[in-house]
């Protein structure tokens, strides 16, 4: 797992560093070309620590999240990415103090009154993944009017993961498949899986071949636990709302470098 340590910017807070570092063992001469990835997810951390680096309100960093969600979605589209997962709002931001949340569910709504229009002409379908029914009435509305509109779209899917926890999702699979067992609908032998894929919030869509976190943290966070068995991860030092194109094109660099065996051999060794 690659890390950036980074530079300092005059606010003492780690930017994304434009050098590329070769993984561990591995020479910069000696990089494994695999595949583009077809499925990138993003942990979009800092948002806070963003803010208070430079004494603004907690506020003013999701809001300038949301206008890195932008540019991170547009260049999506521009670097040939099928399917960009962002993880929006976990289960357990609910924690969080009330006006806080009030922010980000507002900002949630901007978004996709804003926004929605332009990505169903350009061709986007968006998924949204997590809990629905604790949620408003009126956020339930709005997710439902974008996957609705957007369904049919076919050149990229923007996956929203919010209200999402992957335990969570986990248990909800479950409980889907033990209604059909107590029904007599599915047998034990038909538990697997592959089965259980299919009940998950992310069925029909293929598991990320890249995760990238900004902040500098080492950790999942309770995301796509199940999907993510053969991701590749690239932690970036940057704060989610200094995350650009070019912070992009370089985690795809590292992730082209990366020798992807899924339990096998290498190819070079297999030669």
């Amino acid at each position: 797992m690659a890390f950036r340590q980074g530079r300092r910017n005059h606010a003492g807070v780690r930017t994304c560093d434009r050098r590329r570092v070769a993984p561990a063992g591995q020479s910069q001469g000696r990089a494994r070309t695999v595949r583009h990835p077809r499925h990138v997810a993003i942990i979009m951390d800092g948002n806070g620590r963003w803010a208070r680096a430079r004494g603004l309100p907690r506020s003013m960093g999701h809001r300038r999240g949301v206008e890195a969600v932008r540019a991170a979605v547009r260049a999506a589209g521009e670097l040939g990415i099928e399917y960009l997962t962002l993880f929006a709002f976990s289960s357990e931001n609910w924690r969080r103090p009330k006006d806080e949340v009030e922010e980000l569910l507002g900002l949630l709504r901007h978004f996709i009154r804003r926004d929605l229009a332009d990505l169903h002409k350009e061709g986007v379908r968006v998924r949204v993944i997590g809990a629905r029914d604790d949620l408003s009435a009126d956020i339930r509305s709005l997710l439902e009017e974008a996957e609705n509109l957007t369904k049919d779209n076919g050149r990229q899917t923007l996956v929203i993961a919010f209200n999402y926890g992957a335990r969570d999702e986990v248990a909800r699979a479950v409980r889907r498949i033990a209604e059909k067992f107590a029904a007599g609908e599915v047998t034990l032998d038909a538990l697997t899986a592959d089965y259980l894929g299919e009940h998950m919030d992310t069925a029909g869509i293929p598991d990320p071949d890249l995760i990238i976190r900004t902040s500098g943290e080492l950790r999942l966070s309770n995301f796509l636990l199940w999907q993510a068995a053969y991701s590749e991860f690239v932690f970036l030092p940057c704060l989610w709302p200094d995350f650009d194109r070019k912070a992009f094109e370089d985690a795809i660099a590292e992730y082209a470098s990366r020798d992807r065996r899924y339990g096998g051999l290498s190819r070079e060794i297999a030669s």
